[in-house]
């Protein structure tokens, strides 16, 4: 123990200069975060000459960006330059965690789903190996950085050595200009793996949305009851369920018993985007748009409708409504009913329909059930049918049909959800009821080595947007559309004209319904 004491103690007594050292953070930076970069690189380029040149010119490059800015920083800045570095690296130690453990992208997709996923959430995708990679790529070299005396040279070195990092990214990036068709094709990939450039560049994209989308929300034209009957519509946003995986889609499993003796109509549809912000978004939003219309709930809230809004999830926009109930909230009004699960959210459903002043009513029931990566706890012991299941949360190592098992009773789940929600409102007497089932995006387990979702939908497999849209109302004079393909957008207009409401907004072409004028 002495003797490691003393060597370390030479270690960190004689300073380093300061380009000896940043030159070494660099190449730390590139074989302890980018590997997955590299071989991205190599996957995507032609075996030959010009492959090589592609690699050792992306190389070279991220060495001469990280010295150079490595260099600034420490020289500039000094503690606190240090200070930033060691905080990129203890996010490229986590960022990388994901990278090799879920095959994420970090884009400004996935960079909302970190922002707006809760703790409780958060925490079920660590494992002993996340711990080990924050430590040993986290923690390890934080110490040598700020443990590491530094002698800063004199300001003509740094301006030499800023002056060469430069001109070698310069004469590389000249040597390049053949590739350029190459680099277009695989940016917004590889650029996502770029460590720590994918998560700062796309932190600052995601912030700049956020800031546009939250903006006052603009107001949609002035909608008008037209009828006093009594009519309810029950919205439900699915989680990360995929159409593949419902035997109502022609799933080999059953996954579907009860909603199969429910005389619901299934649609084809896909979601507008693979991340739980804007796929909820576009269910509640009256048009593909990237502005802050005024979204569904808030629009009838406005208009007179009675609306409730039940989550046990996350990731809409901002509601302007008297009545959100969260998980909290339905255990102190149900506490017998167990509150880790999406049962509660249906709890006492056509009670609080029936109770209301209003002859208008929407209820939209945001669940939670099959988001990942721990599915086993998305469901009760009662609806584990398929075993055994995955308990793990690194899904890479993960044996497939475990995962899948585990990932279809989270659809086993949802149809005893759904199923539970048509025979509450089948007991609405004198009531026009209109009931959809739409998820927000859909899941990928591991198919092409991916997994969960959050990839760009122009990149992204249909596993992660093909999603079930499934209907059941009980107005036999009314009919559904052959729709070939469905929108999330359909929801906001199947609404309006279930619950007889007027708008210059509405689009019939959304409307899922022929009779929409009954």
């Amino acid at each position: 123990m002495s003797r490691v004491k003393n060597i370390l103690g030479r270690l960190f007594s004689k300073p380093m200069h300061i380009a000896l050292f940043s030159a070494m953070l660099s190449l730390f930076t590139i074989v302890g975060y980018n590997i997955p970069l590299l071989r991205g690189v190599m996957e995507s380029t032609e075996e030959g000459a010009n492959g090589i040149i592609i690699l050792c010119s992306i190389a070279i490059i991220l060495f001469a960006v990280h010295m150079l800015l490595i260099y600034l920083l420490i020289y500039c800045g000094r503690i606190v330059g240090k200070t930033i570095i060691a905080i990129s690296l203890l996010f490229n130690a986590l960022a990388l965690y994901f990278i090799n453990g879920y095959e994420v992208l970090i884009t400004s997709e996935m960079m909302g789903n970190v922002f707006n996923t809760r703790y409780s959430e958060a925490s079920g995708y660590f494992s002993l190996s996340g711990i080990l990679y924050f430590v040993l790529l986290g923690i390890v070299p934080c110490v040598w950085l700020f443990k590491t005396k530094i002698d800063y040279g004199k300001l003509k070195q740094m301006g030499t050595t800023a002056l060469a990092s430069l001109g070698i990214i310069l004469l590389v990036g000249v040597a390049n200009l053949s590739n350029t068709l190459w680099i277009d094709r695989n940016v917004p990939r590889l650029g996502s793996i770029i460590l720590p450039w994918s998560y700062t560049v796309n932190t600052v994209r995601y912030y700049n949305s956020w800031k546009r989308l939250n903006a006052k929300e603009i107001l949609l034209p002035d909608a008008t009851i037209t009828n006093d009957n009594k009519e309810v519509c029950v919205v439900i946003i699915g989680e990360s369920a995929r159409s593949k995986n419902f035997s109502l889609y022609g799933y080999e499993r059953e996954t579907n018993p009860l909603l199969k003796q429910d005389s619901v109509v299934t649609l084809h549809a896909e979601s507008a985007a693979t991340y739980t912000t804007a796929g909820v978004k576009a269910i509640i939003d009256h048009q593909p748009t990237n502005k802050l219309y005024e979204i569904l709930p808030n629009y009838l809230y406005r208009s007179g409708v009675d609306v409730v809004w039940r989550t046990s999830n996350w990731g809409e926009p901002p509601l302007h409504i008297a009545n959100i109930e969260k998980v909290a909230t339905l255990k102190a009004k149900y506490p017998d009913t167990d509150e880790r699960y999406d049962g509660i959210l249906v709890e006492g459903l056509a009670e609080r329909i029936k109770s209301s002043d209003k002859s208008k009513v929407l209820v939209v029931l945001h669940t939670s059930t099959s988001h990942g990566p721990t599915y086993y706890k998305k469901y009760p012991a009662e609806f584990e049918r398929f075993t055994p299941v995955c308990t793990t949360v690194e899904m890479a190592e993960a044996d497939h049909d475990e995962l899948i098992n585990a990932y279809d009773n989270t659809i086993l789940y949802t149809d005893y959800i759904v199923h539970t929600t048509i025979e509450e409102l089948r007991t609405l007497e004198g009531w026009r009821v209109t009931m959809l089932f739409v998820s927000d995006h859909g899941e990928s387990l591991g198919e092409n080595n991916l997994y969960m979702h959050g990839m760009p939908k122009s990149m992204a497999p249909a596993e992660q947007f093909d999603i079930p849209f499934i209907v059941w109302h009980s107005d036999s004079e009314r009919t559904i559309k052959d729709i070939e393909l469905a929108e999330q957008y359909c929801v906001f207009h199947t609404v309006l004209s279930s619950l007889s409401i007027e708008s210059e907004i509405y689009n019939a072409k959304y409307d899922i319904f022929n009779n929409t004028n009954n």
